[in-house]
């Protein structure tokens, strides 16, 4: 691994965590170099749903690249554009009643969907200033991370983050404290120091934030907001999307309707680049090539994720099968907290989209390094890296969800006791 040290940038940070070199991935395992086999629970953070090289996404790539199909081409039309525009409006969009929602394709990665969606929010109103809250993640570049809460990756921009309002989140006070209006008396007080919003931006579960979640009553009353104060609700759905909450989007059943939806991760199906905003028609008000992009539409993304929606989404059979394993990790994990640590130790998320909150997160970190030298990859997340997070791939298999849930279990047992340890001497 030398390699890695000598000629790439200290940057990196997954491989710091999990200091293998990794040669092959099936379904929901990473193998190493050296053959070793490892349950994967963080899935690209979220980026491959269902899980590595399913085979009938990777023929349907194959059958492409071999028939010479188009790789990149800019804009232009294609027929895997073709396929997976009339794919995703048939069996995702229509379904939902959502068919007026337009697919703009921007740069191939989240925060690509995300500066996009917040510079057409501020085009359609003329208004400059974003609410966003508190531990909300939306990336790292300047108009994402102005939007983003972690102080660790707002440190590294150089320059002032501006034009955004950060509001509490739901909960954030405690269930007793009702931010809707809270935030709602800011808006309304002139004198609240707080400029009339563009749009607002939320995940409907943050992620990265520490698996924070917002309730169907609380979305419902954020959407509520938009509408008296005129603000166009975007929700960033790139990771909890694609099913991981066990619906394809995060919102679903809350009924709210966003004015943009950035979606990006698992929306390859694959793990290849692929961005999208979604938006309803009437705020579609860019001029030809006004927000531009070299990488914008992966002809080999369209291709996979046209293949992923059609194998997984015909019908709710896969969203269904999401529900019961998230239900399955769910009391595995409330199990791990009961044994050891009912009183410091809770679970947090929903569907897929879970884990255990810790003390901290230097026992979290440990549980995590722990649980990978017995063969399970998993990481942290929250303002503190203090929730141990599952991410696994929404395919996985039962057999591989106990043996995981068993090294976590065990991982637990280690670092606890390791920490009464230290802490006693």
């Amino acid at each position: 691994m030398k390699i890695f040290e000598l000629n790439e940038s200290s940057v990196r940070s997954y491989c710091r965590s999990f200091p293998v070199v990794f040669k092959q991935a099936r379904g929901a395992e990473l193998i190493s170099r050296d053959g070793r086999h490892y349950i994967d629970f963080l899935a690209g953070a979220g980026t491959l749903n269902y899980g590595h090289n399913h085979p009938v996404l990777k023929q349907a790539l194959l059958d492409y690249i071999e028939q010479d199909g188009l790789t990149h081409g800019l804009d232009m039309y294609s027929e895997a554009k073709e396929a997976f525009l009339e794919t995703f409006n048939r069996l995702i969009l229509e379904p939902r009643g959502m068919g007026e929602y337009l697919m703009q394709f921007t740069g191939p990665t989240g925060a690509n969907a995300v500066e996009a969606a917040l510079k057409l929010a501020r085009k359609v109103t003329g208004r400059q200033s974003i609410l966003s809250f508190t531990n909300g993640f939306h990336g790292c570049t300047l108009g994402a991370l102005a939007a983003t809460g972690n102080q660790h990756h707002r440190g590294g921009a150089g320059v002032p983050l501006g034009e955004v309002a950060r509001m509490p989140y739901a909960n954030y006070f405690g269930d007793k404290v009702n931010t809707i209006a809270m935030i709602d008396k800011l808006l309304d007080d002139p004198s609240s120091g707080i400029d009339k919003p563009a749009a607002v931006i939320v995940e409907v579960v943050q992620g990265e934030g520490g698996l924070n979640v917002a309730s169907a009553e609380w979305m419902r009353k954020l959407d509520k907001l938009c509408r008296k104060h005129e603000m166009l609700l975007i929700v960033d759905d790139i990771q909890a999307g694609c099913g991981r909450t066990g619906s394809f989007f995060s919102f679903e059943e809350m009924g709210i309707r966003p004015d943009m939806i950035t979606l990006s991760k698992s929306l390859s199906g694959y793990g290849l680049p692929f961005a999208m905003v979604l938006l309803r028609k009437e705020l579609d008000q860019w001029k030809p090539g006004e927000h531009n992009g070299t990488f914008r539409g992966n002809n080999h993304a369209f291709v996979t994720a046209t293949a992923a929606i059609e194998h997984f989404w015909r019908d709710d059979s896969f969203a269904q099968s999401v529900r019961t394993k998230g239900k399955r990790i769910a009391e595995r994990m409330q199990k791990i907290v009961r044994r050891h640590g009912p009183d410091s130790l809770f679970v947090k998320g929903r569907g897929m989209m879970i884990g255990i909150s810790c003390p901290d997160g230097e026992l979290a970190t440990s549980i995590c390094r722990k649980a990978f030298e017995q063969g399970l990859v998993i990481e942290t997340s929250g303002a503190h890296g203090e929730v141990v997070k599952c991410l696994c791939p929404l395919t996985i298999e039962d057999a591989q969800i106990e043996k995981a849930l068993d090294i976590l279990d065990h991982a637990f047992a280690a670092a606890l006791s390791e920490h009464q340890a230290n802490q006693a001497s």
